[in-house]
């Protein structure tokens, strides 16, 4: 046996004896299995047995600690001031977050994208949405720091970013499932920003993304259950933002922001963004979307209340520069 088995064994043996791992085990694992260490068989059965079982926050730590020393060093020197990984891709609506994301950098702030397309999956990912709208997609670190500069935010696919953990998260086409990989690229923050936003779809997992953060003393995290999975505010529902601050932890209460449930479009058209943007497409669902997430992002940020916060985002989407040209 090799040395990764031993991790196979404490986490596959059954409900009753099977352990959690440590953060330091974790650690180790991970390292081990992106170093090459470990046999396709055994890759397989790690990941499997861990999206069975869920995976506890010491173990997710390990896990993004060991994958974050994978990330080249070029884009680890980025400099950004918030961090978003878009993985979840879209289904009932579009990505309304981008033209969120659009207002945030006008105000100044530099924003880093970074997604991947998932094989066997019928969702609508950024890289369709950006070659439909011109918007450039960098392929490496000097290319994302000079669209930063031209526009306040870039974009990397995960090939670039973190080429093992893309690979983990392209073995679905073998698994025909999702694997903890994808939960890692949510938390990666290859930039090492001080600020980055998570989004996921499941229950409780908002809470856990938290406390991972905390563990990894990432400095300030947002994590909320949003739209698809994505980092954006569905209007629909009330919800909880969950935030860490310098080892804090703490969370807002965001209201429902529609009366009444929407219609999802039949198809999603990208080049519905730019109308919208524009003023041309007015659509309510999608302006207390942007609205609401920009609030998300501004609560992170600025450390202020969601009163002001939606506000203030109000006042940004109304402000708008509808010159900028995507």
């Amino acid at each position: 046996m090799n040395e990764f088995s031993q991790y196979i064994k404490l986490i596959g043996k059954g409900k009753n004896a099977g352990k959690y791992l440590t953060m330091e085990q974790a650690y180790s694992a991970f390292y081990l299995l992106l170093k090459g260490q470990a046999e396709p068989e055994q890759i397989g059965a790690f990941l499997m047995l861990l999206r069975v079982r869920e995976e506890s926050a010491e173990e997710l730590a390990g896990f993004v600690k060991a994958t974050r020393e994978y990330t080249p060093t070029p884009v680890q020197q980025i400099n950004v001031d918030l961090d978003m990984g878009c993985y979840a891709g879209k289904r009932r609506h579009l990505p309304w977050f981008l033209l969120a994301m659009l207002c945030l950098a006008q105000s100044g702030k530099r924003i880093f994208l970074h997604g991947c397309k998932e094989p066997d999956s019928n969702r609508l990912y950024l890289p369709d949405v950006f070659k439909q709208l011109n918007i450039p997609i960098s392929q490496t670190a000097a290319q994302a720091n000079e669209q930063l500069d031209k526009t306040n935010f870039a974009y990397m696919d995960l090939e670039q970013v973190n080429p093992k953990l893309n690979h983990l998260i392209q073995m679905r086409r073998l698994f025909g499932l999702r694997s903890p990989a994808n939960t890692l690229a949510r938390m990666l923050n290859p930039t090492s920003a001080t600020y980055s936003f998570h989004g996921v779809f499941h229950r409780h997992f908002d809470e856990r993304h938290i406390q991972v953060a905390k563990l990894l003393g990432d400095k300030h995290v947002s994590c909320i259950r949003g739209e698809g999975g994505e980092v954006e505010v569905n209007p629909e529902r009330g919800f909880i933002q969950h935030l860490v601050n310098n080892n804090d932890i703490s969370s807002n209460e965001f209201p429902t922001l529609l009366p009444n449930w929407q219609i999802k479009p039949r198809e999603l058209e990208p080049l519905e963004l730019r109308k919208c943007w524009t003023g041309e497409l007015q659509f309510e669902y999608a302006q207390q979307a942007i609205v609401g997430t920009i609030a998300t992002y501004l609560t992170l940020l600025d450390s202020i209340s969601v009163e002001q916060a939606l506000q203030q985002a109000e006042t940004m989407w109304l402000n708008r520069n509808t010159s900028f040209e995507f």
